[in-house]
Parts: structure tokens; C-alpha cells; sequence
């Protein structure tokens, strides 16, 4: 029996000891793969006909797998026939008839994902790409005593699905999480080094998330990118408390009643002088009209001004009633935002642009709401490069509702009787 000595990062140190799951979460350079597949050659090497799987979402190729990889490392290692491993186009066969193959799970449907029953170890690569599907099938599918599920991923969003479960309010029994990143890496490569400082100076608001594993709070290219990035720099995304004095304002993107219904949002803001502070934010798809108000008045904004867009006059398609008419029926005051017309959401973002160094945002309860803004995106035609304008995806709601916000802010103040749209140029 062959014996290996792989030397370890004391980050990784926790994950060496059994656990129904191991989640190693981190940026660019930390060296969580070659971590994880070294365990996986060394825990075939100690449990002779260990069945493994090495997963993503998504998997159009092998080449897109961890399959090259362990590949490398068996190299690295002096291992191969003589010492029971055999590289075959699709599976790697591994001592005692042991096997690891190579799968995506968006081609997985509930009966299939019953051939993956009897693996014991589980690697999950860039996890943060798994959908809560594929999580709720694969858990129960990988339970023969003894089995792990292992997740590898540079974190996106707090509301990914393997960032909820492993990183949220309830982490499953039998979890061991780390965080690792380039400066836990004792064999950093220089090159990557260079790469690193690159992105410090050239892309500064990626670089928390590329190199130090922190959420993706901007999407390259998005339109509030340099804006977000400077106001976390100037201190403006912090602590904001309210004003007791000044009014409560809740601007509105409306979603619908029903699965398929759009995500509605809202924003809870106040206008402080030229200050614009945000205080809170909300998001749910698919829930009635009921629900928000409850959020709504258990946060304390049952005397907030509701402002909302044109569509605010508009019946719900199930209840047959107008967000503005049932807001009113429960003693809010509303506000209707008329209709832009053709460019209204660049309308939206140059208004927004305009009056972002006047912006504040109280982080912990807006982190979702900044976290939509700062992915919000052009789409563009890549055949002509052409900005087609904003994308419409799970950040257009709560940009919307930012957008009627700051729309809102210019409006013309009392006593005037006319209003000029302000001269705006945009550069697609």
C-alpha cells in the first residue's frame, strides 16, 4: 500500500478531519482545489473501493471538471497503475475498484440523481454556482455512513444557496467551514502575486471579491460600479441611523402575486437635506400585497410615505386590487411617480448617478439591496457591441425601486409648476 505525505496549509488543517461537510471558501490563489483534490487521492488511497463524484452546476465538458487537475496531482504524487490508479476518458479508477467520476447537476432530475447513491465523498467545485435544486437533491443522495459532501467556491452573494446554508443563521450539525485566500497560500505563486497588485491598481472595486474572498458587491461593467466603490471608500457604507424628525420614505419596484411574479422591492429612505440616506431594504417574489405591509409595519415604517411607479394604479392580477388603492385601504400614504416613457430606466441611472455623493447607506440592513445595485448591468449585443440597455434579471428590482427613488428626489419641489427634465448625456 503506497503511503502519502502531502504537506498542508495550517488554514486547511480543520478540513483533515472527518465531517459530514467541509466548505472551503475563499478568493483567487488560496489554493482550495489543489487542496481538495490531494484529499480526495488520499482518502481513495486510505478507504480502498471509495466511490466518489467531483460536481458543478454546470458541466458542459470534462475540461471544465476537476478531473485534469487530480490528473496533475496523481503526477505530482509518483502515483498511477501499480499503485491502483487508472485514467480513463470519464473516470478515474482508484484502489480496490474504487471509481471518481465527473458530473454536472443541472442534468440531474429527482430519479437520476439516484446513481450517485452510494458515493461517499462528494466535491462540489465552484459551489457558489449551485442552485438550492441541486443542493436539495444531492444532500439525502450522499448518506451511506461515513459519506462528506465538500464545497469549494469564491463567495457571490450571501443568498447563494451554498453560502445560506454553510455560512448563514443555521448551519447544518457536523459542518466544518474555513476561509482561505492567497495570504494563507505558503506556495503563492509569484506570477499570481503580480496578477494580484494588478487588480488592486486597475480594479480596485473587484478586488475584495477576486483576491480576499468577499462577496461580489459590483459586477464589472455595472453601472454603479466606480460609484459604490467610491462611497465604501469615503465611509458612506457603514452605520446610518434615522432621522426622527424627517419623514419615512418606501419606494416601491411592484412584483405580482404567484410563483412566475416578478421579485417586488423596496427601499426605505429618507431625504436629509441634500443627503439621501438609505436605512432599509426588502425583497420577496411572489407574495401578496399582505405580506409587504407586514414587513413594512414589524420594521416600524407604518407612517412611511409609499411611493410608487405608474404601475402602483394597477390591479394585481390575483387579488384585483391596485398596489396604491390597497396601501391606502391600510392607512399609508401614497405617492404615484408618472410614467418616464421611452428611456426611463437610463433615466433612472443618470439620475441616480448624479446624486450618488449624496448617498448613505446603513450596510447591515441594505446589504441585499446594495448587493442588486452593484450587479446591476447593461446588456449588450456582443456582435455589434451595442448597449441595449439595463438587464432585466434578479437585480433590475431592486435597482428599479433605487432608480424611482432618485427620480423622485428631483422631482419639482412644491410651489413650482414646471419641471425640465436635466440636460443628460449618455455614453453607451
Amino acid at each position: 500500500m503506497s503511503v502519502l505525505t502531502i504537506p498542508t496549509a495550517e488554514v486547511f488543517e480543520p478540513l483533515l478531519v472527518p465531517s459530514r461537510y467541509k466548505g472551503a471558501h475563499g478568493g483567487r490563489g488560496s489554493g482550495k482545489s489543489h487542496f481538495f483534490a490531494g484529499l480526495l487521492i488520499e482518502d481513495s488511497l486510505a478507504e480502498r473501493g471509495l466511490l466518489s463524484v467531483c460536481i458543478r452546476e454546470v458541466q458542459k465538458s470534462l475540461k471544465e471538471s476537476a478531473k485534469r487537475l487530480i490528473e496533475t496531482k496523481l503526477a505530482d504524487f509518483g502515483l498511477g497503475e501499480a499503485d491502483g490508479f487508472k485514467v480513463f476518458e470519464s473516470v478515474i479508477q482508484t484502489p480496490g475498484d474504487g471509481q471518481i467520476i465527473f458530473q454536472g447537476m443541472q442534468d440531474h432530475t429527482a430519479e437520476s440523481i439516484k446513481s450517485l447513491e452510494g458515493r461517499k465523498r462528494a466535491w462540489i467545485e465552484e459551489a457558489q454556482a449551485l442552485s438550492a435544486r441541486s443542493l436539495t437533491l444531492l444532500r439525502p443522495t450522499i448518506r451511506d455512513d461515513g459519506s462528506e459532501l465538500w464545497f469549494s467556491w469564491n463567495p457571490r452573494r450571501k443568498t447563494d444557496p451554498v453560502d445560506a446554508m454553510l455560512r448563514g443563521d443555521a448551519v447544518p450539525t457536523g459542518a466544518t467551514v474555513i476561509r482561505a485566500n492567497w495570504s494563507d497560500n505558503p506556495w503563492f505563486p509569484k506570477v499570481l502575486e503580480q496578477e494580484r497588485l494588478d487588480c488592486l491598481n486597475d480594479q480596485a472595486d473587484q478586488y475584495d471579491h477576486i483576491w480576499e474572498g468577499g462577496y461580489a458587491t459590483v459586477t464589472t461593467g455595472a453601472y454603479y460600479a466606480k460609484q459604490l466603490s467610491q462611497a465604501r471608500s469615503e465611509g458612506r457604507i457603514g452605520k446610518v441611523a434615522p432621522d426622527p424628525n424627517m419623514t419615512l420614505r418606501a419606494f416601491w419596484d411592484i412584483g405580482g402575486t404567484g410563483q412566475k411574479a416578478d421579485a417586488c422591492s423596496i427601499w426605505i429612505a429618507q431625504f436629509v437635506g441634500r443627503e439621501i440616506r438609505w436605512l432599509d431594504y426588502y425583497e420577496a417574489q411572489g407574495q401578496p400585497l399582505a405580506t409587504h405591509i407586514a414587513w413594512m409595519r414589524s420594521r416600524g415604517y407604518a407612517d412611511a410615505l409609499c411611493v410608487l411607479p405608474h404601475d402602483g394604479v394597477q390591479n394585481d392580477r390575483v387579488y384585483d386590487v391596485s398596489y396604491e388603492s390597497a396601501l391606502q385601504a391600510a392607512d399609508f400614504e401614497t405617492e404615484i411617480i408618472k410614467n418616464q416613457g421611452k428611456g426611463a430606466a437610463i433615466q433612472r441611472v443618470e439620475a441616480a448617478r448624479r446624486l450618488f455623493p449624496a448617498m448613505w447607506f446603513n450596510e447591515a440592513t441594505c446589504g441585499p439591496g446594495i448587493d442588486a445595485i452593484g450587479a446591476y448591468h447593461a446588456k449588450i449585443d456582443e456582435q455589434r457591441g451595442a448597449d441595449l440597455g439595463p438587464e432585466h434579471d434578479w437585480s433590475s428590482h431592486g435597482a428599479d425601486a433605487f432608480g424611482l427613488a432618485c427620480v423622485a428626489y428631483e422631482q419639482p419641489k412644491a410651489g413650482k409648476t414646471t419641471w425640465e427634465q436635466p440636460d443628460t448625456k449618455w455614453v453607451a
